[in-house]
């Protein structure tokens, strides 16, 4: 029996920006412009922040909306 592989994991975007010149597959910066971010999320000043009431994400709210 072949071992099948495990579906892979949705890439949660970081808390924060790390501003490297190569943007990581993380980067909210990146993920925002590609449109993977999660619902009711958005990048302000290179912090992940929720759109209702503009205050930073955490990660445990993150893992909730993925």
């Amino acid at each position: 029996m072949g071992k099948g592989k495990k579906p892979t994991a949705r890439k949660l975007p970081k808390t924060e920006c790390c501003a490297s010149k190569k943007k990581c597959d993380r980067c909210p910066l990146r993920m925002l412009k590609e449109g993977t971010l999660p619902d009711g999320y958005t990048v302000k000043k290179r912090v992940l922040v929720k759109v209702k009431n503009g205050k930073k994400a955490s990660k445990k709210a993150l893992k909730k909306a993925a």
